[in-house]
């Protein structure tokens, strides 16, 4: 981290909370939450914003997942890559299946709804400019709704903010997310070495 942040030992209030709920899930506090006290105001903001996104999230874990983990290669954030492809492996089944995805999610074996899904997630991350109505009408076409469409734009745009500022202030993968099968982990180094 190339930025001063709050020690767990020097955590109190809400950031300590925030910090004993990441402990509690993960067996540690990510660095992903630890950039954010640096401004130590920021972190409940931020912490409550995406878990309000997430709690509303229309679509499951595994759409959140596929959603991130395509942002990922294009942002390109090789943190959320590692995080969200070991993640990945348990929904799809093997890390063959979650590199196919990285490779090219259209022919990856994913069902048409999910593919259309992505399309509109990786369009966000690479030129939100470029988006029309003609894509909304895709996806519903494919059976999303507006909120569906709503929460697959406020994940893959939520991802493309703290993935980038991740890389901007130093935040690493912690070795909990540096998978065992060298392979795969140098695949999913899809931006700064991990």
């Amino acid at each position: 981290m190339y930025l001063e942040t709050i020690s767990e030992e020097a955590a109190e209030g809400r950031v300590a909370e925030i910090y004993a709920a990441g402990r509690a899930a993960n067996g540690f506090v990510m660095e992903a939450t630890r950039c954010f006290t640096t401004r130590p105001d920021l972190l409940p903001l931020l912490t409550d914003f995406a878990g309000g996104i997430r709690e509303g999230f229309s679509l499951g874990p595994r759409a959140w997942r596929l959603i991130t983990f395509v942002a990922a290669r294009h942002i390109p954030s090789t943190y959320c890559s590692l995080v969200y492809g070991q993640q990945l492996i348990a929904d799809l089944g093997s890390r063959e299946a979650v590199l196919a995805v990285q490779r090219d999610f259209r022919t990856a074996g994913l069902d048409g709804r999910e593919v259309e899904m992505l399309a509109y997630a990786e369009k966000i991350t690479t030129d939100a400019a470029a988006i029309t109505e003609g894509d909304i009408g895709r996806l519903r076409a494919a059976g999303f709704s507006d909120r569906n469409i709503c929460d697959i734009a406020l994940c893959a745009g939520w991802r493309s903010f703290v993935s980038r500022f991740f890389d901007a202030v130093g935040a690493a993968p912690e070795p909990a997310y540096l998978d065992a099968d060298p392979a795969f982990r140098a695949a999913l180094t899809v931006g700064k070495p991990a």
